[in-house]
């Protein structure tokens, strides 16, 4: 999320609060380096060989920074997490702005340029740098997300956010330009998917701005894009679990009908397993011992005797789909609203997805 600014002719680094960084010599030894270096990374000004194949592409366009920190909207009491500072250019221009910044980090290297670059000013005490996995990682408080993510881990960090508790304010996070689409996409549109209607459940998401390859070092393949994500507050009363599971199935072929994407074996098996248990919850539980003796065996042999021996699972799926007017629908023309109802015809027959 930080990033390279170029250096200038005296081989200094713009914005290196620490003093002047200089760029290594293109000698002998850089020139093996470069000869070592395979496809996937890049010696930087700074020296570090930027590794592409995790993600690290660095933001070094100035204007790019600050206009992400304007649509932020910044204040003087935030704290706000930064995923990836890479080299710090983000890092230091937030450092400026708020509280403090708890970056997190995978790469030692880019770690100790971090550091170095806010050594012995007065930026160094609002810097928190956690080194690690952020997607296994416990996340800290926080008032704000602002990040260039490693593209890699933008699904699950997204969720990740999201299901995150307490609630903050908002987040500002750099995508490839399609999944950035994908994620306030609406239905109807080709790019509509599981992670649209996921994500647009519980938050409010918009585009902001393109941002092209060349503002990066090294240059991705991909083009980019910033998005708002501001999560709702108080979130939607659903299970979501529930509800991922019926979209996961929904979206699978989300250009069949539900008719047609509920006649999955597979899914005639899990929905039937999940059914002769909520059977047995409702049909027997009276004590906190008989709920974990559900789980064995001969409680739920015993349970089956509450289910017609001609009981089909299939037979109950396709007459909820027609009793709630879905079975001809498409997941790709569906709502939020649609597939709520639906959740709900389901579960009031019995018919869960988790």
């Amino acid at each position: 999320a930080g990033g390279e600014c170029g250096p200038d002719r005296a081989g200094r680094i713009p914005g290196a609060e620490a003093g002047p960084t200089l760029a290594p010599e293109r000698g002998p030894a850089w020139c093996r380096r470069i000869a070592a270096a395979d496809g996937n990374t890049l010696v930087s000004a700074l020296g570090v060989l930027f590794n592409t194949g995790a993600g690290q592409h660095i933001l070094k366009n100035p204007l790019v920074v600050n206009s992400i920190i304007d649509k932020a909207a910044l204040r003087r009491t935030d704290v706000i997490l930064e995923v990836g500072p890479g080299t710090g250019n983000l890092t230091v221009k937030m450092l400026e702005k708020v509280k403090k910044v708890i970056a997190c980090e995978i790469d030692p290297r880019l770690v100790g340029e971090l550091q170095k670059r806010v050594q012995g000013t007065c930026l160094a005490n609002k810097l928190e740098i956690k080194v690690g996995d952020i997607l296994k990682t416990d996340l800290p408080f926080f008032d704000a997300c602002v990040a260039n993510l490693p593209y890699q881990i933008s699904s699950p960090f997204v969720f990740k956010l999201l299901l995150h508790r307490p609630f903050f304010r908002c987040a500002i996070l750099m995508f490839q330009r399609e999944f950035a689409l994908r994620l306030v996409a609406k239905p109807g549109s080709k790019l509509y998917c599981r992670l649209s209607i996921n994500t647009q459940l519980l938050a409010r998401v918009d585009h902001l701005m393109k941002v092209g390859k060349n503002n990066f070092r090294p240059p991705p393949k991909v083009e980019s894009s910033v998005v708002r994500i501001e999560p709702k507050n108080p979130p939607p009363p659903i299970n979501f679990q529930e509800w991922d599971g019926l979209v996961r199935i929904a979206f699978v072929r989300k250009n069949k009908t539900l008719s047609a994407a509920f006649k999955s074996s597979a899914v005639e098996q899990l929905l039937d397993h999940n059914y002769r248990i909520h059977c047995s919850l409702h049909n027997t539980v009276s004590s906190f011992l008989i709920y974990y003796i559900l789980c064995t065996v001969t409680y739920i042999l015993t349970s089956l005797r509450e289910i017609p021996e001609n009981f089909k699972i299939a037979e109950k799926i396709q007459t909820v789909l027609k009793d709630t007017g879905y079975s001809d629908k498409r997941a790709r023309s569906m709502d939020i609203d649609d597939f709520i109802r639906l959740l709900h015809g389901f579960n009031s027959e019995g018919i869960h997805f988790s």
